[in-house]
């Protein structure tokens, strides 16, 4: 493999696979809270939000963690402005004391937060504005979860970064272009363990932990449980009700941290967790899961780049897809069956909304995850889906080309339309 596409894979691994504490689209709008606060330079005694569709649909119903389970933007935007530690980024609330809980419980009380669809043509926006002692501040973040692209002052611009929507998101970010089923397989078959030891080894630990709480206690509507209880503990069984199980506890509010893919910890949790309960199914050595979670989150990148951040595409469905791929992986898949089973999976489940951040969130993922299985088995069998099968076309890369198409292009009005039945005109 080349050495600069060696690199890129490398770099992408590690500028996705990051640590977040609770859902990650409220952990932004209290990023960028916790951004204005720290402009303000006090706490502030007026809060307001102006936030794209996508970011009300996101965080309307789901618990946001170290709140005392308060739910919802206003939330979020009082959680990092009082608590936020702004240079933790994704884990901004990491550090909150239950005494700040009941400051937050306080505020939210005697004070109305603001909140408004944004002006702003893009996906992906949060703008907070912060008033005290005759003071104002700023913060906007667009395109991505911590992509700043303006935080002022007293109209004084702090930082001002052009962004155009659908160009880099973010600064330094790596040209996902390069990403392809065939050199991702290519590259987790040679790729030096060392160089991505450390991010998969904090992904296994954390998205495990996670599962495993996601079934230990009560949280949200418990599929994970739910799906052990009712159908056994059969390994295909098993990957569906751990990777639901740690959305369970995620979507709950579980304050526990999620190592996320593609700017999503229900997909890093997808991506992954499948994928390591097959390997200890099959007695896999480690060196050999960490192959194939490469596989696994490359692919799901890969699908989820002509799909973007955001959209009424359910992220489940790629990260789903992408578990699939490593567990082909796992069972000595190569290009040709990875390929076949990302385009079974793909086949399969393209379609499934996104309805927001909320506990049923769960049940998609294990539905998903079932998808990408039955790709497998397909494809095990010698059995698969051709082009001109619906959006199915010759070539596994037209193929997510398509479901780029359908997802960014087509489901826009889809889009629409759920923000609408889910706020019933209140957004």
């Amino acid at each position: 493999m080349e050495q600069e596409v060696y690199d890129a894979y490398v770099a992408i691994l590690e500028e996705e696979l990051v640590c977040a504490m609770g859902c990650t689209e409220p952990i932004a709008v209290a990023y960028c809270a916790a951004l204005a606060r720290e402009a303000l330079g006090t706490l502030p005694e007026s809060l307001s939000v102006a936030a794209s569709a996508n970011i009300i649909k996101n965080v309307k119903s789901v618990v946001v963690p170290n709140t005392g389970g308060a739910r919802g933007i206003e939330a979020a935007a009082v959680a990092g402005a009082l608590a936020g530690n702004a240079d933790a980024k994704l884990e901004v609330l990491a550090g909150v004391t239950g005494e700040q809980v009941s400051e937050m419980r306080e505020y939210l009380a005697a004070h109305e937060v603001v909140v408004t669809p944004s002006e702003r043509p893009w996906v992906f926006d949060i703008q907070v504005r912060a008033e005290a002692a005759g003071h104002a501040s700023f913060c906007e973040i667009a395109g991505s979860h911590t992509n700043v692209i303006r935080i002022e002052r007293d109209g004084e611009s702090l930082l001002d970064r052009p962004f155009e929507e659908g160009v880099e998101d973010e600064t330094n970010c790596t040209d996902r272009g390069c990403l392809s089923i065939e050199k991702i397989v290519q590259f987790a078959d040679e790729v030096d363990l060392n160089d991505v030891k450390q991010v998969l080894g904090r992904q296994i630990a954390c998205n495990t932990e996670i599962a495993h709480e996601g079934l230990r206690r009560s949280w949200g509507a418990n599929v994970g449980s739910v799906l052990l209880e009712a159908y056994g503990d059969g390994v295909a069984n098993r990957a569906k009700a751990w990777a639901a199980a740690g959305s369970d506890a995620r979507m709950g509010g579980c304050e526990l941290p999620v190592v996320i893919n593609s700017g999503s910890g229900n997909q890093g949790i997808t991506a992954s967790v499948p994928v390591i309960v097959y390997a200890r199914e099959l007695g896999s050595p480690h060196e050999e899961l960490l192959r194939a979670l490469v596989v696994s989150n490359l692919v799901t990148i890969h699908l989820k780049t002509g799909i973007g951040r955001l959209s009424a595409y359910c992220g489940a469905t790629s990260a789903g897809a992408g578990a699939a791929a490593g567990i082909t992986y796992l069972h000595g898949g190569r290009y040709n069956e990875v390929a076949h089973t990302v385009v079974n999976a793909l086949a399969i489940d393209s379609g499934m909304v996104c309805d927001g951040a909320k506990a049923s969130c769960a049940a998609k993922i294990a539905s998903a995850v079932e998808a990408g299985l039955l790709g497998m088995q397909m494809q095990q069998r010698g059995s698969q889906f051709y082009g001109g099968d619906g959006i199915v076309v010759k070539g596994v890369e037209n193929t997510i080309r398509n479901v780029g198409v359908l997802a960014s292009r087509g489901m826009r009005e889809t889009d629409r339309t759920i923000v609408e039945l889910m706020c019933g005109g209140g957004c």
